[in-house]
């Protein structure tokens, strides 16, 4: 890989984009490595995904400006589409994934962010989608999921009109992420919740994930059915017996399979 690096951390996988001369900016071979990696993770043995920037300045600055400016409409298209397809991809990727997001996340960067399960940032961190500035739309799913994320259609139109960039606080306050921490303690951080989504059962934590994602867009009581189905496959798995004889026993340690 020349622009991301992937190691694994336990049960952990780390991702890193790794252009921190472009401040990580996104470009066509960030996205084709990205989605090289994310067929590559086995999901017998990695539980949860953490992905972050290479350096102090960046998460990812946004799409490469300059591979961009020389697009006609049918390269932008797919561009566009490439982009939307890998987001797409980590959205409902079988295993969680967290943005640790250390600094600037702007336009695809931002879009990344959202596209992942929990974000949570650096103090230096600034979010936006300066892509009104620069005479385009968002193009990988920011018109579609900054509302979501945050809840409201009002605030996330606001930024998006003005090309607003904000800080962390803003962004804690409006549910942008979940939680900010000092630069040099966020990538511990993020390992430290991810090992915790780690050690639950994962067929469980899959089941949430699906859950939550796929019955936002049901109607209630569809929504409930489909939980109710999910949580009902939970007993067919040697991980449920498993953790509820642990609570019954009281015993702390779990030897949760995947099975």
């Amino acid at each position: 890989m020349v622009n991301l690096q992937f190691e694994m951390i336990g049960q952990v996988g780390l991702i890193t984009i790794n252009r921190p001369e472009s401040l990580n900016a996104i470009n066509s071979a960030v996205l084709a490595e990205l989605n090289e990696v994310l067929d590559a993770v086995d999901l017998e043995v990695i539980r949860c995904l953490v992905i972050t920037g290479a350096g102090e300045k960046a998460f990812i600055a946004g799409a490469d400006v300059a591979e961009m400016c020389c697009f006609n409409e049918s390269e932008a298209r797919l561009f566009s589409e490439t982009g939307n397809a890998l987001f797409r991809k980590i959205e409902v990727f079988p295993i969680p994934t967290i943005a640790a997001i250390n600094g600037y996340a702007l336009g695809g960067g931002n879009e990344l962010a959202l596209s992942c399960d929990i974000r949570i940032c650096s103090e230096n961190a600034v979010f936006g989608q300066p892509e009104a500035g620069l005479g385009i739309t968002p193009g990988f799913g920011g018109t579609q999921r900054l509302a979501r994320v945050i809840g409201s259609i009002s605030k996330a139109k606001e930024l998006l009109f003005t090309c607003r960039n904000i800080k962390a606080e803003e962004a804690l306050q409006i549910g942008l992420v979940s939680c900010v921490f000092p630069q040099q303690e966020l990538l511990a951080e993020a390992l430290k919740i991810a090992n915790r989504i780690a050690s639950n059962a994962p067929i469980a934590v899959r089941n949430i994930k699906k859950a939550v994602n796929e019955g936002l867009d049901m109607p209630m009581a569809e929504a409930i059915q489909h939980e109710v189905g999910l949580f009902s496959n939970c007993f067919t798995t040697e991980d449920q017996k498993e953790g509820m004889q642990a609570f019954m026993q009281k015993r702390k340690d779990k030897a949760f399979k995947n099975r």
